[in-house]
């Protein structure tokens, strides 16, 4: 499989955190909260932890204090077509591809429900062929963009299709409420609104970047399930992100980094660019520890994270994007999410 061409979307409005803790404080919410949980938000909204901005899918920041399960899911409605088409459409022109040579369509998000899901929806948007294959995978949490890359990857294998397109989106702020639970405030503070698409084909573009796919992993842990994922209270999306988090990433990540090379027959060394969700500082901080990573071999993440926040499931098009974009050089490039279940994947790249 190789990867022909990328695009990324968010909403056109970017908001600084400095602006998310001026508005949070004078939410009708915010006088309900107890004075730790207050604490919470200015550490995490004004202190350092590796964000600038977030794009979010609000006219004003006043309007994501608006929490009824109505306007949360009209929210979703509204803007995950819109983002998954406009990612979509700039994967394609990056691939030099139309629309109608994609033989499927593969979308994945955990932020809302629709039905029919929403390759109903992009399909029409992009003119899809009426005989395409629409496959729409919700509930993998931030880790989703491998199981769907690895699902366009047994399509082509099949040689049931040619090409695949690819698409993740998110708009978390359709789970965004406060209350006193430390995760739905992180959550709060560090997710953004965005979606990452990839034209996926049996033969490399000899007008594009070789990206070929050359092997892929996963590492389940269901026993640590409760730790990170989304559960249903008043008929609202509710996240649930435990402390433990970050090192449980990380030692995942790096049990699958060294199981997949070994598979591969490549050696740590080899590894030339290094493609991280950035599911936040302080789980990058967590894969530098455990895998020895330099400032250096994380900063297509932390560039991603300090720009649009924890964008989910797009994540990762976003950082292998930024890496393109800035000519990384070629080789092998590692390729990882992770997120609910707890579910770790990677992949590994050869990029010419």
């Amino acid at each position: 499989m190789f990867i022909m061409g990328l695009g990324t979307a968010v909403p056109p409005q970017a908001f600084k955190q400095t602006e998310c803790w001026e508005a949070v404080q004078v939410s009708p919410q915010f006088s309900t909260l107890t004075p730790r949980s207050r604490a919470i938000l200015r550490k995490v909204l004004t202190g350092n932890n590796g964000i600038e901005t977030r794009h979010l899918a609000l006219d004003s920041l006043h309007d994501v204090f608006e929490t009824n399960p109505d306007a949360l899911h009209a929210r979703f409605a509204k803007n995950a077509p819109l983002l998954a088409t406009q990612a979509a459409e700039r994967a394609l022109k990056s691939a030099g591809a139309s629309a109608g040579e994609m033989d499927a369509l593969i979308i994945s998000t955990c932020t809302g429900y629709l039905c029919p899901g929403l390759t109903s929806y992009v399909s029409e948007r992009l003119g899809l062929r009426a005989d395409a294959l629409l496959l729409d995978l919700v509930g993998q949490g931030c880790g989703s963009a491998l199981p769907n890359l690895r699902t366009g990857e047994a399509l082509l294998a099949s040689a049931r299709c040619r090409r695949v397109l690819s698409v993740c989106v998110e708009i978390c702020s359709a789970a965004f409420y406060l209350d006193d639970d430390p995760g739905v405030l992180v959550s709060a503070c560090l997710f953004g609104d965005g979606a990452g698409a990839a034209v996926l084909s049996s033969e490399p573009s000899p007008a594009t970047r070789r990206i070929k796919w050359n092997r892929a992993g996963t590492m389940l842990a269901p026993n640590a399930r409760d730790l990170l994922r989304f559960e249903q209270k008043n008929g609202m999306l509710r996240n649930i992100l435990s402390p433990e988090v970050p090192p449980l990433a990380a030692r995942y990540a790096g049990e699958l980094l060294q199981a997949t090379l070994a598979e591969a027959g490549v050696t740590r060394q080899q590894i030339t660019g290094w493609i991280w969700h950035a599911g936040g500082r302080d789980v990058l901080l967590a894969l530098q520890e455990r895998l020895g990573l330099s400032a250096e071999d994380i900063r297509w993440s932390s560039s991603v994270l300090r720009e649009f926040g924890n964008v989910s499931s797009p994540c990762v098009y976003f950082v292998l994007q930024t890496a393109l974009a800035n000519q990384a050089p070629g080789g092998f490039w590692w390729l990882s999410s992770f997120g609910a279940g707890f579910s770790c994947h990677g992949a590994l790249l050869e990029v010419e």
